[in-house]
């Protein structure tokens, strides 16, 4: 086209019998020529335009590392965001990327209500460490291979507490024995937008992910607002992980784990998940909507019928979070299982869960790198457990959790954090009070 633009132009200042194709040539086409041109050039910056919006909202997120700045690993660490509980790290020969990070946590209680104790509104106060050590390499543009291992001690004070959902989702009671927890491989295809993941994984970074409440290290130490009680996560084990994102918007992921995490008979008692994932840009924000189900096929005997000992369980979920501001975020969660049956040798089932909250971000106080975040959220035990004969109220359990994230310097970070829990274990445990507050501090170290 343009060759066909320089002839007319050029015919327009030579015009004369002298050129015969020129002669050939008119106004009308060389106008029509011009529009074409005008049209593509209107269309490409309408182009740029949407690339510079889309580049503004990825630079306003908190932490978010500048385009020019980006490395290949510090963009494909961005894209890998279901790895949440991942530290910075840094990088060491032939492209391995290491990442060191230890919790300490100290939790105190006046009103502990376990069964172990002698009298219920114990004054109690533990502790408890972990370590996580991350290794991972990316392999040009097909894959990725991933080791997590991870040690600690002290069960905090979980075991002197009573409750369907309890505090510490970090405590790691292991006597500070060493455990790979997660080992794994992911393929990327080159001809369709999907990956593969292979190894022992940790289905609840995979599945009933959110970005305000996910990571007990750096957010809410609740159980409850890691992840929904009523999803039946296997422990770390077997698995495989299927994602496909056919458009920008939109991904999908097929989850399949050993129930049971032994390596042993893994399509026996298995668990299965799918995900949808949907991203509609809000408000011109970041937000994920997810929706989910899953089936266990782990044992499980029916409240009415304790013969039947081998029942499957399922269940549904969602988990939200939406960006607001540049400052603010909130997120909702919501699950339901199968209110039938419940897990052998569990005392207990549970029907629904659901947690509301939001963060707000310290540069609205002028501390850019603190967080303060507040949740709100509530147990509901199932009918059929109420009504087999147990003689149990079995009231919704409540939570509330509130934490403060003070970044001390580069390495540490220092939350002081609040959970009051009413109705603990449905207001039935032998022990039991109508209200368990819980105080705590959380260190996070980074190396």
């Amino acid at each position: 086209m343009l060759k066909k633009i320089f002839i007319l132009a050029g015919c327009v200042v030579f015009s004369t019998t002298s050129f015969g194709f020129c002669e050939e040539i008119s106004n009308k086409e060389l106008l029509f020529e011009i529009r074409q041109l005008k049209k593509k050039a209107e269309a490409q910056a309408k182009k740029i335009g949407e690339l510079e919006t889309r580049l503004s909202r990825q630079e306003s997120l908190p932490g978010t590392i500048e385009l020019q700045d980006m490395t290949i690993e510090d963009f494909d660490r961005h894209l890998d965001s279901h790895l949440l509980h991942r530290k910075e790290g840094y990088f060491m020969l032939g492209g391995l990327r290491m990442g060191l990070g230890t919790t300490f946590i100290i939790q105190g209680t006046t009103d502990a209500n376990g069964d172990n104790l002698s009298g219920k509104g114990e004054d109690i106060t533990d502790g408890s460490y972990s370590i996580d050590i991350e290794f991972e390499k990316k392999f040009e543009d097909y894959g990725k291979a991933y080791l997590h291992i991870e040690t600690g001690d002290g069960g905090g004070v979980e075991d002197e507490l009573r409750v369907f959902s309890n505090v510490n989702r970090d405590a790691d009671n292991s006597d500070s024995s060493i455990a790979v927890t997660e080992v794994w491989y992911e393929h990327y295809f080159k001809d369709i937008p999907a990956k593969i993941m292979a190894g022992e994984i940790d289905g609840s970074i995979l599945l009933d992910t959110n970005k305000y409440a996910n990571d007990e290290t750096t957010q809410f130490l609740g159980r409850l607002f890691r992840n929904s009680p009523t999803i039946e996560f296997p422990d770390n084990g077997p698995g495989l992980r299927l994602g496909i994102e056919p458009v920008d918007f939109m991904d999908v992921s097929f989850l399949m784990m050993d129930g049971d995490s032994d390596w042993e008979d893994v399509f026996d008692g298995g668990f299965y998940a799918i995900q949808l994932n949907l991203k509609p840009g809000l408000f011109k924000r970041n937000g994920d909507y997810r929706l989910m189900g899953w089936l266990s096929g782990r044992g499980h005997t029916k409240w009415q019928d304790s013969t039947k000992t081998k029942e499957n369980s399922y269940g549904l979920g969602l988990s939200f979070d939406q960006e607001l501001t540049d400052s603010i975020g909130v997120f909702l969660r919501y699950g339901w299982q199968n209110p039938d049956v419940y897990i052998n040798g569990e005392g207990f089932s549970l029907e629904g869960a659901w947690s509301i909250g939001t963060q707000l971000n310290g540069r609205l106080w002028d501390r850019k790198d603190d967080i303060l975040a507040v949740a709100l959220g509530q147990i509901i035990p199932s009918d059929e457990y109420k009504d087999a004969g147990t003689g149990l109220d079995a009231k919704g359990e409540g939570h509330i959790e509130i934490y403060y994230s003070f970044k001390a310097d580069e390495h540490l970070t220092l939350s002081p954090d609040l959970q009051v829990i009413w109705n603990p274990y449905g207001g039935d445990a032998t022990n039991g009070g109508s209200v368990i507050t819980v105080i705590g501090m959380r260190g996070q170290m980074d190396f």
